[in-house]
């Protein structure tokens, strides 16, 4: 009875894999140094595919359904074994297991900023989140290329390669786009439509394929972030510098506030406020005067020279910063050193 009993673990009758969980994509069937017996039961679940594997070559891919091994459902097994007893005696052949589940809410994003192209700010620095999903659609080529002979191959074991092919392509697609970043920001379907074209050629090449891209956020760091609002800000009340440095002063007087205030008490507060306000006015007349035209040198020689230096200062923040070109700033430059002399 013994001996019975060890010759029928010998052979294999039934062939198929109950998935533990979400995370496997592909399993190796456990053979032991065991024998697939002929007429042996095959089952493909819905959502799987399993591939015979002999001598180190793909000979057969199964969808789903039942299956009785023989010489009809392995025409290119038995051709590779040149077997000449009809499957009249057992075979040992490598099978493996693959899920084809749609692997939903896989999370991407930026570590880093990325930097991109832009039109119309030059070279931007951009954060970006969402998530995808995806599934093997060809399995042999996922085998050759991706899981290869391992045991078990999950979806943790792919998640950083395809996170970088989703960086990658992010900025590849975009810089060919020729999208502004503030379309991308204000459209985050287009933003997603070009990552998803520039990925599916790459998700493919690895036997997957890409059903899903999402952008859920997408913006820029905080330094540049406060550019873009001074932008903003400045095209609302349109060249208008005057009102411009009212808006600067107005932003910095809080600060001001802040930092003399810290000398204690209500009257180190109040000297904070003063001394703001104060500054404050004198930005503005200094910044209207210096876009003024050229007025008599009696006029001129009112103007201190720290107050033109205050002023210069300002202005050559602003270039910095965009918001003045070249040319302007060193026309305004020219008008507000003829003050001094």
């Amino acid at each position: 009875m013994a001996l019975i009993d060890f010759i029928k673990r010998q052979f294999i009758d039934i062939i198929e894999w109950v998935e533990p969980g979400d995370d496997v994509l592909a399993w190796r069937f456990p053979m032991d140094d065991h024998e697939i017996q002929t007429g042996a039961s095959l089952t493909v679940r819905e959502s799987q595919f399993a591939m015979f594997v002999n001598e180190g070559k793909v000979a057969d891919v199964f969808g789903p359904g039942r299956y009785r091994l023989s010489t009809q459902t392995l025409p290119l097994l038995t051709d590779l074994k040149n077997w000449d007893k009809l499957f009249e005696s057992p075979f040992k052949s490598d099978v493996y297991f693959f899920s084809a589940r749609q692997r939903l809410d896989q999370r991407w994003g930026t570590a880093q900023p990325v930097t991109l192209r832009d039109k119309e700010f030059g070279m931007v620095r951009v954060r970006a989140f969402g998530n995808y999903s995806f599934q093997i659609a060809d399995p042999k080529l996922f085998h050759t290329q991706v899981s290869g002979t391992r045991e078990t191959f999950t979806v943790a074991d792919l998640d950083g390669q395809l996170r970088g092919l989703v960086l990658q392509q992010m900025a590849t697609g975009v810089a060919a786009s020729g999208i502004p970043f503030l379309d991308l920001a204000a459209n985050q379907n287009a933003f997603a439509k070009v990552v998803t074209d520039a990925l599916e050629p790459s998700f493919k090449a690895l036997g997957l394929k890409l059903n899903g891209f999402t952008v859920q956020s997408l913006s820029l760091p905080d330094e540049l972030q406060k550019v873009l609002d001074q932008r903003i800000g400045m095209g609302m009340i349109g060249n208008d510098m005057g009102r411009f440095m009212q808006y600067q002063t107005a932003q910095s007087i809080p600060k001001l506030a802040e930092s003399a205030g810290q000398g204690g008490g209500v009257a180190g507060t109040a000297v904070g406020l003063g001394a703001g306000v104060a500054m404050g006015q004198v930005i503005a007349q200094n910044l209207q005067q210096g876009l003024a035209p050229a007025q008599p040198a009696a006029a001129a020689a009112t103007i201190r020279p720290d107050e033109v230096m205050a002023t210069l200062e300002k202005l050559a923040d602003l270039k910095a910063k965009g918001i003045l070109t070249q040319q302007e700033f060193d026309a305004k430059k020219a008008e507000l050193l003829q003050k001094l002399s």
